[in-house]
């Protein structure tokens, strides 16, 4: 599949739109346009491949990174560099940032384990691959799972 800046998944229970696909960067960079409802918080993870930072539009997110938390709200950001044990947390009814990876790649992998967006709203509900194929886009994508949802870095 072609992703291209145009490009939406539902992820999770999120929406996720393309801005900047790693084609368009010559695999440099990519830029995802992110909404998701109060309380999503993704399992604690690592990027082993890329750095990911966090730039909130609107709403509020609680990002941990390692051993640092930051409250975001609009037109605040923060970097989850890679390799370092993250996740976050909406506050808000709603939230919506843009995640800038470095390289690309974090497209792919929403795409991989997404599917694309029938509409331009949340999805109806969850959208994920079942946990034994989730964990191996993880592998394939350079993404270590640390715990579930609500697990903290220490």
């Amino acid at each position: 599949m072609a992703i291209t800046a145009t490009s939406a998944f539902w992820f999770i229970d999120n929406l996720m739109r393309v801005r900047v696909a790693g084609d368009e960067t010559d695999g440099r960079l990519c830029l995802v346009d992110c909404l998701a409802p109060h309380g999503h918080m993704p399992p604690l993870h690592a990027h082993h491949r890329e750095d990911e930072a966090f730039v909130v539009l609107d709403g509020a997110i609680t990002l941990y990174v390692g051993g640092s938390v930051h409250r975001l709200g609009p037109g605040e950001s923060a970097l989850g560099p890679k390799g370092v044990p993250h996740t976050f947390r909406v506050e808000t009814e709603t939230a919506r940032w843009l995640v800038a990876c470095a390289p690309a790649g974090f497209e792919r992998f929403v795409a991989a384990a997404g599917e694309p967006a029938a509409a331009d709203t949340l999805p109806p509900g969850i959208v994920m691959p079942e946990p034994a194929r989730f964990e191996e886009l993880c592998r394939e994508f350079g993404i270590e799972l640390l715990g579930p949802p609500g697990t903290l870095p220490q």
